[in-house]
């Protein structure tokens, strides 16, 4: 799983804030990484040099093989906060998205192919 970060022009983009983040969305993310083949982060600095609350935004974009990417969005007091709570969500989203597509292979996988019928079927005299 490849994490690509991108920050704009009010955060400075430094190894140890990737290093961070990276740590970060790894920890959350690790039962996924089967499925994942990039996160690509955007941290952004909302109010400019000014401060406010809420004012850190993260954005994650999960790039899930052979399947639609998924995104989330998180605004925060601070950057650290932020990857924090965008991690999370993406977490849920993806328990979510690929909870979905499990239960459907697992429903599926059982039901017999079209022109066979189960041998438990077979077993069982008619009537």
């Amino acid at each position: 799983m490849k994490i690509q970060l991108n920050t704009d022009v009010n955060i400075d983009g430094t190894e140890a804030l990737a290093a961070q983040v990276s740590a970060t969305i790894k920890l959350a993310l690790e039962r996924f990484e089967e499925h994942i083949t990039r996160i690509e982060v955007h941290l952004s600095d909302e109010n400019g040099g000014k401060s406010g609350p809420l004012d850190q935004r993260c954005m994650l974009e999960a790039r899930l093989q052979g399947r639609q990417p998924v995104a989330v969005t998180e605004h925060a007091a601070t950057v650290d906060q932020a990857v924090q709570g965008a991690a999370q969500k993406l977490a849920h989203l993806l328990d979510s998205t690929l909870g979905r597509l499990k239960d459907h292979r697992e429903k599926t996988s059982g039901l017999p192919l079209s022109g066979t019928v189960p041998k438990s079927w077979s077993d069982s005299p008619v009537e």
